[in-house]
């Protein structure tokens, strides 16, 4: 049996079919972004938000920090599994950062502008909350 369903993901809404598979399995059949005008629906079933998630791979899609004034904030709770981010180091939107994980889920944290790392705030093992400041970004090419 196939279901639709209409997801939002990091602020994101996706229109996604999930095919089951018998014995509680569920397996992606397709996901397609939906136009940002269009009201999210009440997802009625545990599928709706793994399914999604499986649907994204590229990182615009994974967990973006929030950034104010260069420093880089978790944008969930979880542990820090590792620091990739060095003090020095110039980094492009997009490089790799930190990765958190969160509900046995490993989220990367992605640079969200060019420059340098001015200084990191965590240390890998270290439980974060959501806001709490992970690393500082020194505007820069």
């Amino acid at each position: 049996m196939v279901r639709r369903y209409r997801v939002t993901v990091a602020g994101q809404t996706y229109e996604v079919e999930v095919e089951e598979l018998g014995s509680g399995g569920a397996a992606v059949r397709s996901a397609e972004r939906v136009a940002p005008q269009a009201a999210p629906a009440a997802a009625s079933s545990s599928y709706a938000a793994p399914a999604a998630a499986a649907a994204h791979t590229a990182p615009e899609h994974a967990a973006r920090p929030a950034a104010r004034g260069g420093i880089v904030s978790s944008p969930l709770p979880g542990k820090v599994l590792a620091v990739r981010a060095q003090v020095g180091q110039k980094v492009k939107r997009g490089d790799l950062l930190l990765v958190i994980e969160a509900m046995k889920m490993e989220n990367e944290i992605f640079a969200g502008e060019a420059g340098t790392v001015r200084k990191v705030h965590v240390t890998s093992g270290q439980s974060v909350e959501t806001g709490d400041p992970l690393a500082e970004l020194a505007p820069g090419d």
